[in-house]
């Protein structure tokens, strides 16, 4: 199982369907639902706790607040 925590940037496992194509989104939100960030549109997705677990693939690295997307 991965750890991570409040604003880590994480590589999901499927694209985020935007222009870009990304597999790179920042944790904003955390509690019972986890809501992240794609790092290239800036979308913001909420998905259950399990659906995440399952979706994450590693953590890219742990940042002090939240980075702006690279729009």
């Amino acid at each position: 199982m991965v750890s991570y925590g409040l604003y880590d940037i994480v590589e999901m496992k499927k694209y985020h369907p935007c222009a870009k194509r990304t597999k790179q989104f920042q944790i904003i939100r955390m509690g019972a639902d986890i809501k992240i960030r794609c790092l290239s549109c800036g979308n913001v997705i909420m998905i259950d706790r399990d659906k995440f677990d399952h979706s994450i693939r590693k953590v890219i690295r742990s940042c002090e607040g939240p980075v702006e997307p690279n729009m």
